[in-house]
């Protein structure tokens, strides 16, 4: 009989792509809350940022202050969080049937860090695993999600299978998700892709943790600039 994976040395971090600021009400960390909760159960640590409530500059550089910024709250408040969690859960709404300016923002910060090394000379990212969640009134769902992971995953995170969850109301004006009668919190698909999606996070990270991370085997960027091809032969009758 298998035994129960346990997850209480992992952590996550969410982070909530809403046009707005808080106090005001986010239906997107509605749904990205019973994530949280599930992972929260499991003893995960998990942190939860709203990302348009800290001042990150605009720009695809690790600090922005260092290229015409005034400030930055990306390289000090946002990105520790990044690079100590195994895994990473980005959620935003839709809007005109794609992801919104914010979560395109951060996909554009998270890409600045993308040359940096982690401790295998491999790119920083490698070993961590992420997820998506949208929610909205138009459809998009799994579109914002396909550009999300496919942004993550170049970028050296691992993506695991059913990695994205999400909820859309009737197209056009109508409740959103944590709105009374919307049906949000009741639906079974929404509801069961979320649980797939979380213990899918959970599952993924445990194995890439218990093996010392991503194997880093012909992968190692530091070792490539050394000079290490791992066998590779250019095509001879290239010319």
């Amino acid at each position: 009989m298998a035994t129960t994976p346990q997850f209480d040395d992992l952590r996550a971090l969410f982070i909530n792509c809403t046009l707005k600021r808080s106090p005001e009400p986010s239906h997107t960390q509605g749904l990205m809350d019973a994530s949280v909760a599930l992972m929260r159960a499991n003893g995960v640590s998990v942190d939860t940022i709203r990302f348009i409530d800290h001042d990150v500059a605009t720009g695809v550089y690790p600090d922005m202050r260092e290229h015409g910024w005034p400030t930055d709250a990306w390289p000090d408040e946002i990105w520790p969080l990044v690079e100590a969690s195994d895994i990473l859960v980005i959620g935003g709404p839709i809007w005109l049937g794609d992801n919104g300016s914010v979560t395109r923002k951060l996909i554009e910060r998270l890409y600045a860090m993308s040359g940096e090394l982690n401790e295998q000379g491999q790119y920083v990212y490698y070993g961590k695993t992420g997820g998506a969640i949208i929610t909205g009134n138009e459809d998009g769902v799994k579109h914002c999600a396909t550009s999300i992971l496919y942004s993550l995953q170049h970028i050296g995170y691992t993506i695991p299978p059913g990695a994205d969850a999400g909820w859309i109301g009737e197209v056009g004006p109508g409740p959103s998700y944590l709105d009374p009668g919307s049906g949000g919190p009741e639906n079974e698909f929404t509801n069961r892709n979320t649980t797939f999606m979380t213990y899918n996070l959970l599952n993924v990270a445990r194995l890439l943790k218990d093996a010392g991370g991503f194997p880093a085997i012909g992968n190692s960027r530091a070792a490539w600039n050394d000079g290490e091809r791992y066998g590779f032969v250019p095509n001879p009758e290239h010319r």
